[in-house]
């Protein structure tokens, strides 16, 4: 079908759906279950080609496709992160289709790659931050990842870098996947703020989880020298 002039209703959309499972990847399908720990709902495609149907799907009434959207699998769920992405929205209705579309987010994969392709968020760096210290106040882990995830992506620089540590000290690490995310955002940091983040990690303000595995990150990470890792390893 033709994802550029489709016009969206239930039944193009079940023909949609079957299409999907003609690009499946069996290989792949294993490859990434093992990744996100669930099979249950992945056909099996490679997001390189989730992105390219999502971007034509932005081209042609996406509101209408989402109106159709049925989250029956991982591929479908993706494709509706990414394609906030590609629809040039303004913060506010950004905002109300992320919303939308977080009850749907249940693994770390569909966070990440929806919030690394979401680069609209670049226009509104300074808008944003309500929203994002709104996420870290979420009882529903994924959501404060997503929070962590746009930090990661968007806001490691000289105007913001404060803005982050000053964000992520008191997030608890106590659900394995926002403490990791954390601990990421911190190694990534690390790479271009090498001395603020060594003090940042002599404070002891993270929990231990956290700041453990933070460490370990940096100490792993190709992008730091061997002195650099002697030091932090001894903090």
């Amino acid at each position: 079908m033709n994802l550029e002039t489709c016009i969206w209703n239930q039944t193009t959309y079940q023909v949609f759906q079957e299409e999907l499972y003609q690009l499946q990847d069996l290989n792949y399908q294993k490859f990434h279950g093992k990744l996100i720990q669930d099979t249950s709902s992945l056909i099996g495609i490679r997001t390189p080609i989730l992105k390219k149907i999502a971007k034509k799907i932005s081209k042609n009434h996406p509101e209408e496709f989402l109106k159709c959207i049925k989250h029956t699998t991982y591929e479908e769920t993706l494709i509706h992160g990414l394609l906030l992405g590609y629809m040039k929205l303004e913060l506010k209705d950004l905002v109300i289709q992320l919303n939308n579309f977080f009850p749907y987010m249940n693994n770390w994969a569909l966070n990440d790659i929806t919030c690394a392709n979401l680069k609209i968020w670049k226009k509104y760096l300074k808008e944003g931050i309500p929203y994002i210290q709104s996420y870290f106040n979420q009882t529903n882990p994924w959501i404060q990842r997503f929070g962590l995830t746009l930090l990661i992506n968007y806001y490691i620089n000289d105007e913001y870098i404060d803005f982050v540590l000053d964000s992520i000290k008191n997030i608890s690490g106590n659900n394995y996947y926002v403490g990791m995310a954390n601990a990421w955002l911190i190694s990534v940091c690390y790479v271009h703020y090498p001395d603020k983040i060594l003090k940042f990690l002599k404070k002891k303000e993270l929990d231990e989880f956290t700041r453990k595995h933070a460490i370990q990150k940096i100490i792993e990470s190709n992008r730091v020298s061997m002195e650099e890792k002697n030091i932090v390893r001894h903090i």
